[in-house]
């Protein structure tokens, strides 16, 4: 069984070299798409079911930011004051617009009642500028499964880390 000792200095040298490009350039990619789309976070995960079935639990949705008047029909991905997890619903209502800033209601396809509880203590509508961090333009099923298992499961992050570096380590060019 190899080792990282039987490494040559260049070797290893080399496999750390490699480590690094891989995460630059994963970085790059996340930050060029964040860029090109005008979102924090250009691509995100269904956790819930509350937009079947539209999109389930596990989809991967494709964001874009940079058209501003959103309306009603259209998915948003919001941000709520205070809270970390992104929420995927659809547009029911909007108010404003033009020269007053355009105000949103979202509403989950698959619950009974909008967002309003949900939304920041006193806030009882989305500011499009402020709280939207894209409109859904596309998306991939399922793929994102991948993802709420590793948050859902911690000893699986650990478990995935440690092939990782095996492969690493294993690694002959």
């Amino acid at each position: 069984m190899l080792s990282m000792l039987s490494f040559s200095p260049r070797q290893l040298a080399a496999q750390c070299l490699n480590f690094g490009l891989v995460l630059s350039t994963a970085f790059m990619l996340w930050k060029g798409l964040g860029i090109a789309a005008n979102s924090p976070s250009p691509i995100v995960v269904v956790l819930s079911g509350s937009m079947e079935p539209a999109f389930a639990r596990g989809d991967l949705l494709f964001l874009w930011n940079r058209g501003l008047d959103t309306q009603i029909g259209e998915v948003v991905v919001y941000n709520v004051k205070g809270k970390d997890i992104p929420i995927v619903h659809r547009v029911v209502r909007r108010f404003g617009g033009g020269a007053t800033p355009l105000r949103l209601l979202t509403k989950g396809d698959n619950n009974a009642a909008d967002d309003t509880e949900l939304y920041a203590r006193g806030q009882d509508f989305l500011d499009r500028e402020e709280d939207v961090i894209g409109s859904v333009v596309g998306f991939v099923p399922f793929v994102g499964y991948v993802t709420i298992l590793l948050s859902e499961n911690p000893w699986l992050k650990k478990v995935m880390i440690g092939l990782m570096g095996v492969m690493i380590a294993l690694q002959r060019e």
